[in-house]
């Protein structure tokens, strides 16, 4: 049974998100209201936590993957003391507030990761489960545990109807990641009534088909079978574990509970008034929580400051007994690593011949292995041909935690969510791969790494109509647009080996920007004048004789070597034309306005785009005098020369561009 204070404690939960939500006049109380036992029991006597220090390395992770309920994330920060006061829940969905509308990582201590696209927490907190299983089989020594703990996910229906909480938790239970444990707020609502209208499967039953051990607690506000729950999955070694706990949405509200209005509006002034008479709850002031209840509290997060002086001093024994260790622990979390160890001639040195980007990326992805141990990930189930497998470095499986290439399966909405939770897991440099047409799939999730800021590297192959005979399905047309039109994710397409290698360079050397290498199927050739310039995302790889060219060819990938004949046909003729490669646009909108005149400058107004891709987002730099030679159309099944001749593709269509200006 549990203790007056105990639910004075988790009663407070409900009434801080209450409250929040109605003086916003906006947001999602049900979920708050329903799940609040869960929060205070894992939290307060199953979690080790410690809010003095939110980024202890071997604290539990906890995701709310049904971000939509943030208040319930909220309250238990500030009623835990990781800092959020009571203003700032005051502040709900307000503008710069640190309580917005869906937990946002990096905004407010203690958010674990972004969420509000449901289920994305669910294959986040995969992702911070195999970055668990793999670092402690790289770092724990007998008798020395030092990475031990668990990712913790709480979802709902909504999310359980999601694909890619499927996808994330099929790879969870056939890598067996014991350490995971998802809990199932299923209280049978959604946002249209009864989720009996589209969602009548056994969830159960399908976790049981992936691999997970599954426990149902009846009783949602029982926080002793809640916490026997939490026991029984931790102990179980060899699955992870879902434990359904049956809810009411808005539970303690007469009016609302279980009903689908209790989802997604505010109480009301007047049901928030009679939550509190539900709830015997002290006082009928807003925010009002009893000083008892923050003391209790403050006595349960003492006992994650114990836990981590325990792990503290067993990590200074640690470091003591394997010094060694102690130098790999620092090589892996260390931020700036890339910096340290990649920009060395053995990096920048190819072999002077035709190449497809693809197999350059492979060879450099190698040779970054040997020096960043910590780089760790893999494919959707194309690694042989996006070239992302790392020699010699295992692969990552329920037999061997210790391997670094992942394989993902043909899961790529999956795959970009997991590779989000080992970056947020910290300790890992990770990178996920597919076909570039497939990056359809992948967005969801890779815009939730520039909203996260997580560099996470994206190896993008197959880039244009050069896929060929596959044809159409195949081959990418707008998906280039699509990922320069994301604000802060830097897009690379490299004309040639030296560009690849600057991709990679900025993929692993930033700090807050993913990164996607969109990388060529066919051969390219070698571009005597690409540079490392290649890092400033746009530079001049040929340039006229002239202060101000007659005209500027701009070009990407695998159309920079078209763009150079052109100029060579072109000069012949007597026009002095410049080439600009452009890599990456994001970065090159980074540069001064002297070094982007100095490139582009606005007195040449003779400007042609040659891409094998869509036109759209090039007016920028073309403006409205230039002109394009570009795709307006999808592509075709046939040998790649034979499609880039029938789209126009080709260094004769681009001297006839210059020349009609």
């Amino acid at each position: 049974m549990s203790t007056n204070l105990e639910q004075m404690s988790v009663n407070a939960i409900r009434v801080l998100a209450a409250d929040a939500v109605q003086k916003a006049n906006s947001g999602h109380p049900g979920l708050p209201l329903g799940c609040a036992a869960i929060g205070y029991e894992l939290w307060g006597n199953h979690m080790n936590h410690n809010p003095a220090n939110p980024q202890w390395a071997d604290r539990d992770r906890f995701i709310l993957s049904g971000g939509h309920g943030s208040t319930l994330l909220y309250s238990l920060l500030h009623l835990f003391g990781y800092g959020l006061t009571k203003e700032d829940l005051m502040n709900f969905r307000q503008l710069d507030s640190l309580t917005p509308g869906h937990p946002e990582y990096g905004h407010t201590v203690g958010v674990e990761a972004t969420t509000g696209p449901l289920g994305a927490g669910m294959g986040m907190a995969v992702g911070m489960a195999a970055a668990e299983a793999h670092l402690a089989a790289i770092f724990n020594k007998e008798g020395y545990p030092v990475v031990n703990h668990y990712t913790y996910v709480l979802g709902g229906d909504g999310c359980m109807m999601e694909g890619i909480s499927s996808e994330a938790m099929s790879l969870a239970g056939t890598l067996k990641l014991n350490k995971l444990i998802v809990i199932y707020d299923s209280n049978s609502i959604s946002i249209e009534g009864s989720t009996n209208i589209a969602f009548t499967e056994n969830v159960q039953k399908r976790f049981e088909a992936f691999g997970f051990q599954t426990i149902t607690v009846e009783d949602g506000n029982d926080i002793e079978e809640i916490g026997a729950a939490i026991e029984a999955a931790k102990a179980d070694t060899t699955r992870p574990s879902l434990i359904t706990v049956k809810t009411k949405i808005g539970f303690g509200c007469p009016a609302k509970e279980g009903k689908a209005s209790a989802h997604g509006e505010p109480l009301g002034v007047d049901n928030v008034a009679e939550l509190r008479k539900t709830l015997n709850w002290p006082s009928d002031e807003s925010f009002y929580v009893p000083d008892e209840v923050y003391e209790n509290y403050k006595e349960l997060a003492k006992k994650g400051a114990k836990k981590e002086a325990e792990w503290n001093a067993l990590f200074e024994e640690y470091c003591t007994k394997y010094p060694e260790m102690k130098k790999l622990w620092d090589t892996y979390f260390d931020k700036n690593l890339a910096e340290k160890v990649l920009d060395t001639e053995e990096f920048w040195a190819f072999d002077n011949k035709p190449e497809a980007t693809r197999s350059v990326s492979g060879k450099i992805l190698n040779k970054a292995k040997k020096v960043m141990p910590n780089l760790m990930g893999g494919a959707a189930d194309l690694a042989p041909s996006t070239k992302t497998y790392m020699e010699g470095a295992g692969d990552f499986s329920a037999e061997n935690y210790a391997g670094s290439n992942m394989h993902f399966g043909v899961r790529e909405i999956a795959m970009a969510a997991i590779g989000n939770g080992m970056m947020l897991h910290g300790g890992l440099r990770s990178f996920v791969s597919t076909f570039f047409v497939f990056s359809d799939y992948v967005k969801p999730m890779a815009r939730l790494s520039a909203l996260m800021k997580l560099p996470l590297t994206y190896v993008l192959t197959h880039d244009s109509i050069g896929v060929g005979e596959d044809g159409p399905t195949h081959e990418p047309i707008e998906q280039l647009a699509m990922f320069r039109s994301m604000p802060g994710f830097a897009v690379y397409r490299p004309c040639d080996a030296t560009e690849t290698a600057a991709a990679w360079y900025y993929a692993l050397t930033n700090q807050d920007t993913p990164t996607a290498l969109v990388l060529s199927r066919q051969n390219l050739p070698q571009i005597n004048g690409s540079s490392k310039e290649a890092l400033k995302g746009g530079y001049v790889i040929a340039d006229s004789t002239k202060e101000i060219p007659d005209a500027i060819i701009i070009a990407s990938g695998s159309e920079v070597s078209l763009a150079v004949e052109a100029k060579e046909i072109l000069e012949k003729e007597g026009t002095d034309v410049r080439v600009v490669s452009m890599p990456c646009m994001d970065i090159f909108e980074q540069q001064s306005e002297e070094y982007k005149e100095a490139v582009l400058p606005k007195s040449c107004r003779k400007r042609v785009a040659v891409e094998a891709l869509s036109d759209f987002g090039w007016g920028r730099y073309v403006g409205l005098d230039g002109a394009y030679v570009t795709m307006h159309s999808f592509g075709a099944s046939a040998p790649a020369d034979k499609l880039f001749k029938k789209f126009g593709i080709t260094t004769e269509n681009v001297v006839k561009a210059v020349r009609s200006l």
